[in-house]
């Protein structure tokens, strides 16, 4: 009889079940059902064991959630983002400025240029750059000789002509007072021959006289009578002529004496002096250094108040114009401004505004200080705004992504833009009050529409 250590010859050919699949964990012969001493039988295991099924329904339900992923799952490209390296903005309804940003230049109301009327060599220099000066403060003397001599020349010719004139005034004096004195004798000679007369008459009346000497006596008297009558005639007309010439000769004095002072001028030109009361701020001079005529060597600031002289973009030149505010800041103040004055010539790409302080300036503003402008170019309107952000640099404002509610993910959609600042946009399409979207830098995210974001 054989051992029961060995094997059955029919059941050499016949495998073992796997445990997993018989539910149990048996070895070989305990496949047997122990009924009777000396006596076997092999028992059929049943192919559907409640663990073999578990498996088949796992397997199936990765299999069809496999399945519908592919179908139904998000194959959008996404990429993961870290929240510390990006930045969010919601979006919020409000007013909405278009201004832009610029830089200005803190400049006097009035600056008056020095200007070299006449050109020589520089003598002296008598005020420094910065000094407070008075209307006509010497501040440097110049020197010329050849103008000198010239001028000297002039002033000879000038003086012979006032000689010449001063002694044709003197003519007309002595003319006068001789024939003043003239009539002094003519009239004392008629008093004389007229007592004559009355003497002689009166002895003709008696008899007394021979009448021939009465007559010479007559007509002596109406000889000088004539003379008289003659030389006051005489002497009114003298005076008419003397009038009208001493009235020429005192308009030609004028004359020639304005002629000497515009001689002298140019002399007195070589001392330049202030042409108004202010500040020197510039004096471009040195001992001995030649300056050309009508060469510019300083100016003169008038310190009654300052202007704000700006550079705007020529982007603006049809939207800036004269009367537009804006405002800008100094020593933690705001101050308001006005545009003046706009300069439509355009050069590197900028063109120049002038605008003036609406009410007082900043007190300690000093020429040249810059400041930053804020140049409003419209008035406030509510608008939908979205704070500006990098992200403008990739999308040009026409897509952008928006977070969800549970800030776990940025999904991509396209938006409008409108006008903008250097703070907001102004959305005109694709977001609503309370969104936030991603305003920074998009510039590896062009492929993606989809963005996770790790907290």
């Amino acid at each position: 009889m054989p051992s029961e250590q060995e094997p059955q010859a029919g059941d050499s050919k016949k495998k073992p079940i796997p445990d997993f699949l018989t539910g149990g964990s048996s070895a070989p012969g305990t496949a047997k059902e122990k009924s009777g001493a000396g006596m076997d039988r092999r028992v059929e295991q049943s192919r559907w064991s409640v663990r073999r099924l578990g498996w088949l329904v796992a397997a199936g339900v990765i299999a069809v959630g496999i399945i519908y992923l592919a179908v139904f799952g998000d194959h959008r490209p996404k990429l993961n983002v870290e929240l510390d390296r990006i930045v969010i903005s919601e979006v919020k309804r409000g007013p909405f400025q278009e201004f832009i940003v610029q830089r200005g230049t803190a400049l006097p109301v009035q600056t008056q240029y020095l200007d070299a009327l006449e050109g020589g060599q520089v003598k002296e220099i008598l005020l420094e750059e910065g000094a407070l000066v008075e209307k006509g403060t010497p501040i440097l003397r110049l020197t010329n000789p050849s103008l000198e001599q010239r001028v000297l020349s002039q002033e000879a010719t000038l003086f012979e002509q006032i000689n010449n004139m001063e002694n044709t005034r003197l003519n007309l004096e002595t003319r006068a007072i001789r024939n003043q004195q003239e009539l002094m004798r003519v009239g004392l000679d008629l008093l004389q021959k007229e007592r004559e007369y009355a003497r002689l008459k009166a002895l003709a009346d008696r008899g007394l006289v021979a009448k021939d000497r009465f007559h010479t006596a007559e007509e002596s008297l109406d000889y000088a009578s004539k003379l008289e009558a003659f030389m006051v005639q005489t002497v009114q007309q003298d005076s008419l002529f003397r009038v009208n010439q001493l009235a020429s000769l005192e308009a030609r004095a004028g004359s020639l004496q304005r002629q000497l002072d515009d001689v002298r001028r140019p002399l007195e030109n070589l001392t330049v002096r202030a042409p108004v009361a202010g500040q020197l701020s510039q004096l471009n001079a040195d001992i001995g250094e030649l300056i050309a005529q009508g060469a510019r060597i300083g100016q003169v600031d008038v310190l009654d108040g300052y202007k704000v002289h700006v550079l705007v973009d020529e982007f603006y030149v049809a939207r800036v114009r004269k009367g537009l505010k804006g405002t800008c800041e100094y020593a933690g103040q705001v101050y308001p401004l006005e545009i003046r004055r706009v300069f439509p010539e355009v050069r590197d790409g900028q063109f120049g505004v002038d605008m003036d302080f609406v009410g007082d300036a900043p007190q300690e503003i000093r020429r040249g200080q810059s400041m930053q402008i804020k140049l409003e170019l419209d008035d406030p309107a509510a608008a939908l705004l979205l704070a500006r952000g990098a992200f403008y640099q990739t999308t040009g404002g026409g897509w952008a992504f928006v977070v969800d509610e549970s800030g776990a993910s940025a999904e991509r959609r396209r938006i409008r833009i409108g006008r903008q600042n250097p703070e907001y946009f102004e959305v005109l399409d694709g977001l609503v009050p309370g969104e936030r979207v991603v305003t920074s830098s998009y510039d590896t995210y062009e492929e993606v529409d989809l963005l996770v974001i790790q907290k």
